[in-house]
């Protein structure tokens, strides 16, 4: 399907959609005009290739950066270029590149910080209701128990966060941003760097995810994991949407070929 094939309706009953994202740094244009929407309860994925503009989009639908030009919506509404706090209290998490974790910090300790609106940000409550903050605070600290053990990162609970190996900091990326309880997850690249026993768990993961109904939009570079977990995939290519679809079909786009797929299936066609 090419983006001009996207209807109104599709739009309207997407999870998440932009229209028009225009972004440039010192003249250089990074993002041109990309249109997409994001299924609500499915794995898209968002691919190209390198300085299609994938990351850059992600950073303006999650609020770490303002848009030049365009729109975004949360379902229906309209949170052009809001705070990413105010996006996050929408339902919407996202994970980085680079893993961002707060190194100084234990790992369960990493996923405390996470749950919204918690009682001990208020000092009323500290001092006046110490019972329920204590509560709140104990059952917290169950589900963050509970979350380390489904991601493998329990018997680290109380090491450094910078003591990680990379493979393990996207696990706990991952961790941290469930621990938000996210209507929508944006992934950038939640498998680079990492072994293939621990894609093959992350891929899991995210099946996990959307069986309980987050919507998920995934920068991917691994075709192979796009096409075994992503129900929907979208192309970007010189920071526009070139086709999106199923990666089955994107095979058979001459524009993506050329753009972004030619090397994997000359390489798979020779074997």
């Amino acid at each position: 399907m090419s983006v001009n094939d996207v209807t109104t309706n599709e739009v309207a009953n997407a999870a998440l959609s932009c229209e028009g994202i225009v972004k440039s740094f010192q003249g250089v244009v990074a993002v041109n005009g990309a249109s997409f929407s994001v299924p609500e309860g499915q794995i898209t994925a968002l691919i190209g290739p390198n300085g299609a503009g994938k990351t850059t989009v992600v950073n303006i639908l999650s609020g770490s950066m303002k848009s030049d030009g365009g729109t975004e919506h949360i379902g229906s509404t309209d949170v052009s270029n809001w705070e990413s706090y105010q996006i996050a209290r929408m339902g919407l998490m996202r994970t980085f590149q680079l893993s961002r974790e707060l190194g100084g910090l234990t790992v369960l300790e990493n996923l405390l910080v996470a749950p919204k609106t918690q009682s001990g940000e208020s000092l009323f409550n500290i001092f006046f209701r110490p019972g329920k903050t204590k509560r709140e605070e104990h059952a917290n600290t169950q589900r963050a128990l509970d979350v380390l053990q489904t991601y493998g990162l329990y018997a680290l609970r109380d090491n450094r966060a910078r003591e990680l190996s990379g493979g393990q900091k996207k696990l706990l990326e991952i961790s941290r941003a469930v621990m938000a309880e996210p209507k929508i997850l944006l992934l950038d690249e939640p498998m680079a760097g990492v072994n293939p026993a621990l894609i093959e768990k992350i891929g899991g993961y995210i099946l996990d995810l959307k069986a309980k109904g987050v919507t998920i939009l995934m920068v991917e570079h691994n075709l192979n994991v796009v096409e075994k977990i992503c129900d929907h995939v979208i192309v970007l290519a010189e920071g526009r949407t070139l086709a999106t679809g199923r990666l089955s079909e994107l095979r058979e786009n001459k524009e993506v070929v050329r753009a972004y797929l030619g090397e994997v299936i000359d390489a798979s066609s020779a074997r």
